[in-house]
């Protein structure tokens, strides 16, 4: 049994990007853009598709966009890694930790994405798989990279009323959204602090002494 804190969190950092990137790189090197595979139904499929970096394929847009919100991620993954051995030092909730750990990993795993896939690999079209590390070099520089999502689940498939305005008679997808591993990581991670966030911050608050008594009145 693991009981040190502080190596459950680099286990649990560690498990996610091997398993994020294990899948993104597969994706990568064995689909075509825009591909998909059916998996269970009509309701999960892998769709290759790449976004600026955002999570559930949003985009920041151009250049300026693309390397900020790398560069954030990074600075994000530096303070969070920070806290993460400041509480892992105290007797806190697995359950504080473990969220922690999930949205370090999940922001690593697409910085991985945005830091060195645009120097690994040729770009990713319609016509052509990308190839890993081609001769003349990447589809981009250093921090330019796009994030490689796949994982759909378009679970309700209809169309919006006539009578809706704007969208009336177009299709209405649940869920839409193409993501990855990295990004279930910090949802999943998010949702746990806020969920039990009394349960996890509580506890350290308790564990704080109090100071000295004043005088009675």
């Amino acid at each position: 049994m693991i009981k040190s804190p502080l190596k459950k969190a680099f286990i649990i950092i560690l498990g996610v990007i091997i398993l994020d990137q294990a899948i993104k790189f597969w994706v990568k090197s064995t689909m075509l853009l825009g591909e998909p595979h059916r998996v269970l139904g009509n309701w999960f499929f892998i769709h290759f598709t790449e976004n600026e970096g955002m999570a559930f394929g949003m985009s920041l847009g151009g250049n300026f966009g693309k390397l900020f919100l790398s560069l954030f991620r990074i600075v994000a993954v530096i303070i969070l890694s920070w806290w993460l051995y400041r509480i892992t030092r105290r007797k806190v909730p697995t359950g504080l930790i473990v969220s922690i750990s999930l949205i370090i990993a999940g922001a690593l795993g697409n910085i991985i994405d945005s830091a060195f896939y645009g120097l690994l690999f040729s770009e990713s079209t319609g016509m052509q798989v990308a190839q890993f590390l081609p001769p003349g070099g990447g589809y981009a520089g250093f921090l330019h990279g796009r994030v490689v999502d796949m994982l759909y689940f378009p679970i309700l498939r209809t169309h919006f009323p006539s009578w809706v305005p704007v969208w009336g008679g177009d299709e209405f997808v649940f869920f839409r959204p193409v993501f990855n591993i990295a990004d279930s990581s910090i949802t999943t991670g998010v949702l746990l602090l806020i969920f039990f966030q009394k349960r996890f911050f509580r506890k350290q608050e308790e564990e704080v002494p109090a100071g000295p008594a004043g005088p009675s009145i």
